[in-house]
């Protein structure tokens, strides 16, 4: 069994969604980020930065208990624990998985957090950092639909990088992304919205 200490966020949904595509029998314990609960002394010994997801595998490797924090390692591991393609064993193909899971983590998340923070959440407008990060957000769209031209998904199957990039798409309404400027994402993101094990991934943190 695997515990999973979450909120209904776009790193959050990484972690549900991956775990409902692999199979994994998992409790989910609600973080109430909004309240502070990710600062309590219970959760900090889960996970020292105070940041969800985390996770503690009850039967880790040699049987033993193991905790986890960081999205991007919980994939991998959970994709190495469940032996899945999801992160290949060709070595060619899993460093383009890793390339494009770095890619989420290094540039996607920060400036999609960054860009939600000043564009929605702010309490005061900052025209600086909105235009800022609403400019690298639109860099990045960019640099995905040209990936996806003539193909389905990031590498050359479904993958824990398409895992790791689709939550943060799914916040486009929020900031008024206009899809007929990236038809190949677009296309993606659809395609990835229609797989079963992702809807309930996003529904068991709502």
């Amino acid at each position: 069994m695997i515990d999973l200490y979450s909120w209904n966020t776009s790193n959050g949904r990484k972690i549900s969604i991956m775990l409902e595509e692999l199979g994994l029998p998992y409790q989910y314990h609600p973080i109430d980020i909004n309240a502070g609960e990710q600062f309590s002394e219970s959760f900090l010994a889960i996970n020292p930065n105070g940041k969800i997801p985390a996770i503690v595998d009850r039967n880790g490797p040699d049987g033993q208990p193991i905790t986890l924090f960081e999205s991007g390692a919980i994939l991998l591991y959970l994709a190495e624990k469940a032996g899945s393609e999801l992160s290949p064993n060709d070595p060619g193909k899993r460093h383009q998985v890793m390339q494009w899971l770095m890619f989420q983590m290094g540039g996607v998340g920060p400036s999609f957090g960054q860009a939600l923070h000043f564009y929605k959440y702010a309490q005061e407008r900052v025209d600086y950092g909105i235009q800022r990060y609403m400019r690298e957000v639109h860099r990045l769209c960019g640099v995905m639909d040209d990936r996806l031209k003539n193909r389905e998904y990031f590498v050359d199957h479904y993958s824990i990088a398409d895992i790791s990039i689709f939550p943060w798409l799914a916040r486009w309404e929020w900031l008024d992304l206009d899809w007929k400027l990236y038809p190949n994402l677009s296309r993606w993101f659809q395609l990835v919205s229609q797989r079963e094990a992702v809807k309930r991934g996003l529904e068991v943190l709502a």
